[in-house]
């Protein structure tokens, strides 16, 4: 880790309320570069499809142990994913926020992707970090994986630390991306956590392994 993060260290200086539209930027946020923050996506149209763009859906017959019954239940095939915890030598966290289209708004969260077929997941990560923010990290360390929902989907996700993040350029999003870059005080990411302006669990998992993220001390 470089030597500049605190191994689960408590951050409880907080002593004032914050309240902020979701996808707002919360206050300590720098962005990086002059591009608009992104806005809500238009649904032009909606349908229920067969075939999915990110999973290979595939229904399996399985045999109940406890009663002998045979039972379908749907299995989504997909390629394993990468999560970076990416920190400044000024101890800030390196985010992204984004559109997305399950929640319908503009979320908060940190550089992410899929594991390209051929790249590890260390390659990824690199990648995902350099495309999606323009900082690149000398200092890597595997925070381990995850299983993103056992119930349905069959990938792994990988949790990557980036120590000593620097912003170098680069930023290369593909043609549905639109995404700004900002860094965070490390120190008010229990509070984002608590607020709700960091909620996607998945990141919430990579974070969980460099900080303590439980709710901010309010006193009395």
């Amino acid at each position: 880790m470089g030597g500049q993060l605190p191994a689960r260290t408590a951050v409880r200086q907080y002593d004032r309320p914050m309240t902020r539209p979701i996808g707002a930027s919360p206050r300590g946020t720098v962005r990086t570069g002059d591009t608009p923050a992104p806005v809500p996506w238009e649904r032009v149209t909606s349908e229920h499809v067969e075939e999915l763009p990110l999973f290979r859906p595939r229904v399996d017959g399985m045999r109940n142990p406890r009663t002998g019954q045979v039972l379908q239940r749907l299995v989504l095939e997909a390629p394993d994913w990468v999560n970076v915890v990416a920190v400044t030598p000024e101890r800030r966290l390196v985010c992204v926020r984004q559109f997305r289209f399950g929640t319908a708004a503009v979320e908060l969260e940190i550089p992410a992707g899929i594991v390209d077929q051929g790249e590890s997941h260390l390659e990824a990560a690199r990648r995902e970090l350099r495309e999606e923010t323009g900082y690149t990290s000398g200092d890597w360390s595997y925070l381990g994986v995850t299983a993103p929902n056992p119930a349905f989907l069959d990938n792994n996700c990988h949790h990557w630390l980036a120590g000593e993040a620097t912003f170098t350029g680069g930023v290369d999003l593909d043609a549905g991306e639109d995404i700004t870059v900002e860094t965070v005080p490390l120190d008010d990411v229990p509070r984002l956590v608590a607020e709700g302006a960091l909620r996607h669990a998945l990141v919430l998992s990579a974070l969980g392994r460099v900080l303590d993220l439980r709710p901010p001390a309010t006193g009395g």
